[in-house]
C-alpha cells in the first residue's frame, strides 16, 4: 500500500511526523508522503524539517517517506511559482487541494494547479472537461480519496479521467491514526468511484510511478 497524501502535527495532522509513520507501517503501508498543508506562511519552515525527518525514518529501512508539501487555498495566481519554491526547497512532491466540493477553494485553483504541473491535484471535486484534458496532456494525476467529505466526488472525478485520458492516483489524505484505511476498504472505495478492475490496477500503479520519480 502507498499514500502520498497524509499530514502530520506541522499542519492540522494529529501525530507527530515518526508516529505517522510508524502506525502507516503497522497498517500495511510500505511507501507514504507527508504533504502538510502549506502557503506563503510556512512553506520554507515545513520543507526542510520533512525532508530531514523522511530521511531519517526511510533509514531504518521500515517504511520509505516522501518529503512533500499540500499548496493549500492559496491564490490560483501563486500556485505555479509556490510549486516551484516548494521544490526548491526539498519537496519531491507537490500536491494543490484541488476545489472540493465540502471546502470555499478559490475558482481557478484546479486549473492553476494543471497548468504548473504539480504531481498531484488533491481532491479536485467537479472537474471540468478542459482540467482534465489538460491534466492529461500535463502527466497531473487526479486524486480519488478515501476521506469522508472530499470522497463525494470521486465517482465524478472518476469518470472524467476515463473520459479524458487523465491519470488517477489513489489517496487517504490521511489526518489521523484511523485513516489509514486497509486495503480492501480502499478497493472498495474505488470500486464505489465506478472503477473496474484494470482501472483500479493502473491506478495503484500510478502511485508507484509517482514514488519511483520523487527518487530521482
Amino acid at each position: 500500500m502507498i499514500d502520498l497524501h497524509t499530514h502530520t502535527l506541522f499542519s492540522d495532522g494529529a501525530l507527530v511526523p515518526a508516529e505517522s509513520a510508524r502506525r502507516a507501517c503497522a497498517a500495511g503501508y510500505r511507501t507514504i508522503a507527508f504533504t502538510d498543508h502549506a502557503d506563503y506562511s510556512n512553506l520554507d519552515f515545513i520543507i526542510p524539517r520533512m525532508v530531514r525527518v523522511c530521511k531519517k525514518i526511510s533509514g531504518k529501512g521500515n517504511i520509505f517517506v516522501i518529503p512533500g508539501v499540500e499548496l493549500t487555498h492559496v491564490d490560483p495566481s501563486d500556485i505555479a511559482a509556490l510549486a516551484f519554491e516548494a521544490g526548491k526547497l526539498g519537496a519531491k512532491l507537490v500536491i494543490v487541494h484541488g476545489e472540493t466540493l465540502t471546502e470555499p477553494v478559490s475558482p481557478g485553483t484546479n486549473l492553476a494547479a494543471i497548468r504548473a504541473g504539480v504531481d498531484i491535484l488533491a481532491h479536485p471535486g467537479l472537474i471540468t472537461a478542459e482540467e482534465a484534458r489538460l491534466a492529461a496532456k500535463k502527466g497531473v494525476f487526479l486524486e480519488i480519496t478515501t476521506r469522508r467529505g472530499h470522497s463525494y466526488a470521486n465517482g465524478h472525478v472518476a469518470a472524467m479521467a476515463g473520459k479524458y485520458g487523465a491519470q488517477l492516483v489513489l489517496n487517504n489524505d490521511s489526518h489521523a491514526p484511523g485513516d489509514f484505511v486497509s486495503r480492501s476498504l480502499a478497493m472498495n472505495i474505488a470500486r464505489g468511484a465506478g472503477l473496474s478492475g484494470k482501472e483500479i490496477v493502473m491506478m495503484l500503479k500510478n502511485s508507484q510511478k509517482i514514488v519511483k520519480r520523487a527518487l530521482v
